[in-house]
């Protein structure tokens, strides 16, 4: 029997995928690791005080605000990376893993997530496409390679400043520069060698089934995707949101491709992994 989630619509789509050789793509954003407790960043855990202003993640977390005041991004990015250690993979997470060991090499995993949740579920890394980075890895700030290093291990409360030893540890090994945190900054743009942008553009090509989870639609990329495979009849996208209103589901819900389902992430998920289990 179906889940209260997956009408006989859905259930008839997920059945022909299933027989196909498609990609499963999952594409996910922050609403997914909500429930482990990570901060948006966009209310009152981003907000960063430098002097006598208050500065917003989209101000603080630029390429411009690093050139102007590096050791400043770098305390918002060392408390940010303290608080999201704290944080476990929670039942969607697992939900996604389960997914993979169903599908094997037909199953992508795209996330906008710097958190390091998916990887610490067992999600694997030659099948995860991270478009926006993460906060295990820095680089060099001025490109003297694209080597990735240990994103530096230096716990940091709210307005805790650093200390000289720690400042040298925020130098790149080889040339003495700053590293920099290895992520997709607002006013940066997507590119192959960083952010997999040719290759998850690839992915999303191949994909049959893309399931996305709890992520707004901000960003320029998983809206490219999502715009490009909802004009695909064959290509079957589900939404699961929390919120009734989230952009994908109102972009998906003219559509007789497109399923918005409104919930709990690791409910809708859990459903999906409990169906195609059943159908193998």
């Amino acid at each position: 029997m179906d889940g209260d989630l997956i009408s006989s619509a859905l259930a008839a789509r997920l059945r022909e995928f299933q027989a196909s050789g498609a990609l499963l793509s999952v594409l996910t954003g922050a609403g997914i690791s909500a429930a482990s407790g990570i901060p948006t960043f966009r209310g009152k855990e981003g907000y960063w005080v430098v002097g006598s202003r208050n500065y917003q993640p989209q101000e603080i977390s630029t390429l411009d605000m690093f050139e102007r005041q590096p050791l400043e991004v770098w305390k918002w990015f060392l408390f940010r990376k303290t608080m999201c250690a704290k944080a476990r993979p929670n039942d969607g997470h697992h939900a996604i893993v389960e997914l993979e060991r169903i599908f094997g090499d037909r199953f992508r995993l795209i996330t906008q997530n710097v958190d390091g949740l998916h990887q610490a579920a067992g999600s694997s890394e030659e099948r995860l496409l991270s478009i926006h980075g993460d906060l295990r890895h820095a680089r060099c700030s001025d490109l003297c390679s694209f080597d990735l290093y240990e994103f530096p291990e230096i716990p940091k409360q709210r307005g805790e400043d650093l200390t000289p030893a720690e400042i040298e540890r925020l130098r790149c090994p080889q040339c003495g520069e700053y590293l920099r945190p290895h992520v997709l900054w607002f006013d940066e743009t997507y590119n192959e060698p960083f952010y997999k942008l040719d290759t998850t553009l690839a992915a999303a090509g191949r994909t049959g089934l893309l399931v996305i989870v709890g992520t707004s639609g901000a960003t320029n990329l998983p809206f490219r995707i999502v715009d490009g495979l909802l004009r695909n009849s064959k290509v079957t996208l589900i939404d699961i949101n929390i919120e009734e209103d989230s952009l994908f589901g109102k972009m998906l819900a003219p559509h007789e491709n497109g399923f918005p389902i409104v919930a709990e992430s690791s409910a809708a998920l859990g459903e999906l992994v409990r169906f195609f289990r059943t159908e193998q």
